[in-house]
């Protein structure tokens, strides 16, 4: 009977999580009710995903409103009904228009109109009309007959799909309305259900306080919902408002229809499928000829001899490829590689797609998966269930053209959101506004260290309602780099909004996204790029009788002695990823060398391998072989590169599998789990059970399955995969190169890109130990950017 019910994703409104609300209507015996946020389809998925483990039957809509004044609810019948609900509230999203009081013709798509808005506007009726109504009428009319009048009229007006909703407060006026049957039949029950208790209206009215950036004190009655807002059992509302057991049933009943008419699930249905873009040219064998011809050319490309195990690799690859429906995929980033060549533009394949075979030979990576044994399952395996994807890192100045050639190249595609959350200092911060404390006071609150015994009444309110806001989604904003590009409209899934970036964005988050079968594209960007193509464009100018190097020619890097010795000695300033105080510590204590060393030093470096002990066991094995004996057995045979410690995300994957006994579904499930969203679901936490339920099985004491899972836990989140960090070492190998060969001019692309790990002043300060004579910025010689000639370097005017 619940057909507006909200979560807090209807954002500084609604109070409740999606499971929050499920489980309120778990405990009132509801089988089936509405999700209808406000302006928003940010959890419809989630929902769809989670009422089933409920036992519930979801359905899906949006709550229309100009602010928070209810214009009409829209609930969609199936899968076309929520397309034409998201284009229609995507289209007022992206042009900021009001929200009609009148809904668009639908097809497929129930519309509710509040009754209680409906009065309202009758009552707000200036004397003047109302007075030449009822001159029109040529009777005299009170103002009930007035709003009975005026309320058929408007009913006669409803289309087949359009109804009047009755909600609680209004249910004591049908009485004084005296509506005909023909009325009557329009109407159904629609109550809003947005809080589970007064606490929670309590913490609704701080939220609204924060959006209108008023004084709880000051906060409009009109900018507030309903304390009725909840989620009643039938028998309460009976009693509740006195109502009769047949015109309440006969509302509610009438809602029941409704729901019934609306079920569908796109979850159920559709969440193992993979609604990307599905072929590339016209079907799946055209894209799997293609993927194969690409991969044969790129052969004489990559390699001047066919290596050991080349043809068995590229064969189990494609194989796995084409089972997971992965081709187009593959072909798709080719695509837009390909484009970035064709531009001139630099970029970086990362991430675990590196550990493909295929991606390098189609020039997405360039990390050789053969000369690292990068495990190919870490990407791309048959029992991983959530998709894979590539990060491309391109140059900050280029990302933007890149993405503007996908969103015209492609159909169906959109940016990815990402919700950002109330953190506790700065809700701590927003309610102290509220509560209306002087700065001073919220500074101590927030920066913490005070006695909470010393604290007063409202202190004490301000960080008790932050505990409890904390989290809570406060706002859409856009993923660092992913864009989905599906078979169908996005819309199938969701609203989009338009950002600042100019582009369509999708109200879910890439958790979301993976679990409706969508695979995102990331396009990165970052300086080291631009760094590393205006330094050759620097050398150029600057050495133009010399032969420009091949900065992709890694196979020399790897062996120039003066290259190596810069790493050794940690003489990285402005290099990529090693010119770090902490890094440069590292690879002095690994003595670093070599391109293997460095692969993994990159992953060792990160949190959580440093913090859980794990860096400390690595190091001490690589300085001193006979520390190696001290590894576990089954760990050292399963890692022998890293003498038996995960310092690789594959790592998790293999000891879950391997050491564990878990299969590699459920392996990767753990490794994906490890990272934010995904920790807290019900799936991760039956791995986690299954986990150490077959170390006991096999026979492992308790402590050495704890040491095993704290150290998966600590770093999981933050450790690289493999091919990731061969990837970023290949960068640092090419500023290496450019800093042992090039010293001045590199530095000047340091400074112009202002990227790096220290300030302008350590870099300029950089060149100098290198041999340059620095110039202040000066009007007959600098230019807007830094500038060389020779052993001179010309500050630019930009640094003033």
């Amino acid at each position: 009977m619940y057909i507006n019910t909200h979560t807090y994703y209807s954002l500084r409104y609604g109070t409740m999580s999606v499971d929050q609300l499920l489980r309120q209507a778990k405990a009132h015996a509801i089988d089936s009710f509405a999700l209808t946020d406000i302006n928003t389809t940010s959890a419809c998925m989630d929902f769809m995903r989670m009422a089933i483990s409920y036992g519930i039957r979801p359905v899906i809509g949006v709550d229309f409103r100009d602010g928070i004044s209810q214009c009409f609810v829209a609930l969609a019948k199936d899968r076309e009904g929520f397309l034409e609900i998201n284009r229609f509230l995507s289209s007022v999203l992206h042009d900021k228009k009001i929200i009609p009081l009148r809904a668009p013709v639908f097809n497929q798509v129930i519309v509710v109109y509040p009754l209680r808005a409906l009065i309202k506007r009758i009552d707000l009726l200036d004397e003047v009309w109302m007075q030449s109504a009822i001159k029109d009428l040529d009777f005299n009319i009170d103002r009930w007959s007035l709003r009975r009048y005026l309320v058929s009229v408007y009913v006669n007006q409803l289309n087949l799909n359009e109804y009047l909703g009755v909600s609680l407060d209004v249910l004591p006026l049908l009485k004084l309305l005296k509506l005909s049957k023909t009325c009557l039949d329009k109407l159904l029950f629609m109550p809003t259900v947005t809080f589970a208790s007064k606490h929670d209206f309590n913490i609704h009215r701080l939220l609204r306080s924060i959006d209108c950036n008023c004084l709880l004190s000051k906060l409009p009655l009109l900018q507030e919902g309903d304390l009725q807002d909840q989620m009643l059992s039938k028998e309460a509302l009976k009693v509740l408002f006195d109502t009769s057991d047949e015109f309440l049933e006969s509302l509610i009943f009438k809602s029941k229809q409704i729901l019934k008419d609306c079920l569908f699930n796109v979850i159920e249905k559709e969440g193992v499928v993979n609604n990307n873009k599905k072929n590339y040219l016209g079907s799946q064998k055209e894209d799997l000829l293609l993927l194969k011809q690409l991969c044969s050319q790129g052969v004489s490309y990559r390699y001047s001899s066919i290596p050991e195990g080349f043809e068995a690799r590229l064969t189990k690859e494609l194989d796995v490829i084409c089972h997971q429906g992965f081709v187009s995929y593959f072909l798709i980033n080719w695509d837009i590689l390909s484009y970035a060549r064709s531009k001139g533009y630099f970029y970086v394949g990362r991430g675990s797609g590196a550990n493909s075979l295929v991606a390098y030979l189609l020039r997405i990576t360039d990390v050789d998966p053969l000369e690292l044994d990068l495990y190919f399952e870490r990407f791309i395996n048959i029992y991983r269930k959530n998709p894979p994807d590539f990060d491309i890192d391109f140059s900050w100045k280029d990302r933007e053209d890149v993405t503007r050639y996908i969103f015209e190249r492609f159909d169906h595609v959109a940016l990815l959101a990402t919700y950002n959350t109330f953190q506790y200092r700065g809700i701590v911060r927003e309610l102290g506004k509220v509560f209306g404390l002087p700065k001073l006071e919220i500074d101590v609150l927030t920066k913490g260290g005070f006695n909470i015994k010393k604290l007063d009444k409202i202190s004490l309110l301000v960080l008790k309602y932050a505990s409890y806001i904390q989290g809570f989604p406060s706002h859409l904003s856009v993923h660092a780099g992913g864009i989905l590009i599906a078979e169908h409209p996005i819309n199938y899934w969701c609203a989009t909004f338009m950002p600042p970036k100019g582009y369509p964005t999708t109200q879910f988050d890439m958790v979301v996204a993976e679990d409706v079968g969508l695979h995102k594209f990331d396009i990165l960007s970052q300086r080291a790029l631009a760094k590393i193509k205006d330094a050759m464009n620097l050398i150029a100018f600057n050495q133009p009788h010399q032969e420009l190097p091949d900065i992709h020619n890694i196979a020399a890097f790897k062996k120039d002695p003066k290259v190596n010795n810069l790493l050794k000695e940690a003489k990285a300033i402005g290099c990529f990823y090693v010119e770090s105080p902490a890094m440069r510590m590292l690879l002095k204590k690994l003595r670093v060398n070599d391109y293997l060393s460095l692969v993994a030093a990159s992953s060792v470096i990160r949190p959580g391998v440093s913090s859980s002990g794990m860096m400390q066991a690595y190091i001490r094995r690589h300085r001193f072989p006979s520390l190696r004996k001290e590894a576990n057995p089954v760990l050292l045979n399963l890692m022998p590169e890293t003498y038996g410690v995960m310092v690789y995300q594959e790592d998790v994957i293999k000891v879950a599998h391997y050491f564990a006994g878990l299969t590699l579904g459920e392996a990767d499930m753990l490794r994906r789990g490890m990272s934010g969203k995904f920790r807290s679901r019900e799936e991760f936490q039956s791995v986690k059970k299954s986990f150490f339920k077959k170390c006991k099985s096999k026979g492992y004491e308790d402590s050495l399955t704890k040491t095993i899972w704290f150290q998966i836990e600590s770093f999981a989140g933050y450790a690289f995969a493999k091919g990731h960090s061969a990837s970023y070492a290949v960068e640092s190998y090419q500023t290496l190169f450019l800093k042992a060969y090039y010293p001045l001019e590199y530095m000047v692309a340091t400074l112009n890109n202002f990227g790096g790990f220290y300030s302008t002043e350590l870099y300029i300060h950089e060149a100098r130990l290198q041999g340059a004579q620095i110039h202040s910025p000066c009007i007959n010689n600098s230019d807007y950017l830094c500038t060389i000639s020779g052993q001179d370097i010309y500050l630019g005017f930009i640094l003033l």
